[in-house]
């Protein structure tokens, strides 16, 4: 990693150098202010000093030594050898579909299982709803309403989450996720509607200090919707920021992203915002994470009153089961689903009928 350490007046004028000399990748690794100058002790001037790094890229092939090419080479079998693996735990994966009740299900039901099982629905779940498809089959051996029945039983543990997006009479909006979910790219579609399509009036905060290039997406966006934007590093910006936005109607708050594996992100975050206000705040999840990653992230969140789910991606997936099983399980329903970049058209409100529509497409795909 390449390391650079900076000073300037303020903070804004400190990471504009940064910018210029590492680029907009750039991290935020540490942050102080600093006094220099003065007279006995007097008239010292206040310095910001930030120290940055950056990934440096790999050096080009033809600079690579012996060694190099020979750990190219083990990286690649390593690949190989993945591959195998992978495809092993397929074939482990459907000998435990014919070891753990599925072959006693017709045929017919074992086929609706299948197609499920390619969504990723987990097991559990699947000999469940094998149970329940097979017991209504024999009540009513009708092979052609399976798939109807399927459906329904999905739709219907769906209806017990509320699937809805902004409360209206909610004034702060947050978003909060991992990294590379699209947190900024989502409040901002949030923000478009809010401002051209309801004619609110509102501001920007974001605690997302730690990229550069975050900040920056942030403002080119406040910039092209005319809306103010702050900059939060402590508790006491945010309260600054709740001042200053007090007879605004909507404030959307974005955040750091950071690996939601470290437990300082959250408990960091949490000293930043304040979400005993009266805040709604949306966990952004991405379509194309699996279900342990789904999992893991809503329960490191778990702590924040989470009122949605958002899911972005939706048009890079192809599967819907662990989006399902997140829902299922938490209690939490959808807010918003998005399927690409462009703001604000790539984004939708979510409903009871748009979810289990998206949901039950499992069962005819």
């Amino acid at each position: 990693m390449k390391m650079k350490k900076v000073t300037a007046p303020t903070m804004p004028e400190a990471m504009k150098k940064i910018r210029k000399e590492l680029g907009s990748d750039a991290v935020i690794l540490n942050s102080k202010v600093t006094y220099t100058g003065g007279f006995l002790g007097l008239f010292k001037t206040k310095q910001i000093e930030v120290v940055a790094g950056v990934d440096q890229p790999e050096p080009p092939a033809a600079e690579q030594t012996a060694a190099t090419a020979e750990r190219q080479v083990v990286k690649e079998e390593d690949k190989k050898l993945e591959e195998e693996i992978q495809e092993l735990k397929k074939m482990v994966s459907a000998l435990t579909v014919n070891q753990t009740g599925y072959q006693d299900f017709p045929q017919s039901v074992r086929s609706i299982l299948e197609k499920l099982k390619d969504q990723d629905f987990k097991d559990s779940w699947l000999l469940e709803t094998g149970q329940k498809l097979y017991d209504q089959w024999q009540e009513t051996p009708k092979t052609e309403q399976l798939t109807e029945w399927a459906e329904d039983y999905i739709r219907t543990s769906l209806q017990q989450q509320t699937h809805a997006g902004i409360d209206a009479s909610k004034k702060y909006i947050s978003l909060i996720g991992p990294t590379g979910v699209g947190k900024t790219t989502t409040i901002a579609k949030l923000a478009a509607k809010l401002v051209m399509e309801d004619q609110k009036k509102i501001g920007f905060m974001t605690s997302d200090t730690y990229r550069i290039g975050a900040i920056e997406q942030l403002k080119t966006y406040a910039e092209l919707l005319n809306v103010p934007l702050e900059v939060i590093y402590s508790r006491d910006d945010f309260e600054k920021a709740l001042t200053r936005f007090k007879d605004f109607d909507h404030v959307l708050i974005d955040t750091a992203g950071r690996n939601y594996r470290e437990v300082q992100y959250v408990e960091d975050l949490a000293k930043t915002i304040d979400f005993e206000i009266d805040i709604q705040t949306f966990l952004v999840l991405s379509m194309t994470s699996k279900y342990k990653d789904m999992s893991a992230i809503y329960e490191r969140f778990n702590d924040i009153n989470i009122q949605g789910l958002i899911f972005t991606k939706c048009d890079e997936s192809v599967t819907v089961g662990p989006a399902y099983h997140v829902m299922t399980e938490s209690g939490i329903g959808a807010a918003y689903l998005t399927d690409g970049q462009a703001v604000p058209e790539d984004i939708e409100e979510a409903s009871y009928r748009r979810v289990s529509e998206m949901m039950v497409k499992g069962v005819n795909s």
